[in-house]
């Protein structure tokens, strides 16, 4: 069916998660903006560009939730590499436990119907 809304429904999810995505990939390992794009376009629905990844990051940065280094690099010029600060790992573990409790929930209502009676058919 045309205009299905499912490319405007998961840039709406993606946009109001890829914040967190961004602090979560930044959880294990600090990473450079273009790797982190790399991280991103690895996975399902995250596929983003150098153009939204860094201003991004220098909102992460102004708030308080990433900090940076410079780092040099033996493939060209100094890379900028992000870590969490201690308020980024308290905002992901935030976000995680509401994520857990909002994932539960939308899961009961939207596939509620498809959970039950599928045995009957």
């Amino acid at each position: 069916m045309a205009g299905d809304g499912r490319g405007p429904a998961l840039a709406q999810l993606r946009r109001g998660v890829l914040p967190y995505c961004v602090l979560a990939a930044l959880a294990a390992e600090q990473r450079y903006g273009f790797e982190l794009v790399g991280v991103l376009s690895d996975t399902y629905g995250l596929a983003t560009s150098e153009g939204t990844i860094y201003p991004l990051l220098s909102r992460l940065r102004r708030d308080g939730l990433v900090a940076t280094t410079w780092r040099e690099s033996e493939a060209g010029p100094p890379r900028r590499y992000y870590r969490l600060t201690e308020a980024g790992e308290r905002a992901l573990a935030a976000f995680r436990a509401d994520w857990r409790a909002f994932r539960s929930a939308v899961d009961d209502l939207v596939l509620a119907g498809t959970r039950e009676g599928k045995d009957d058919a």
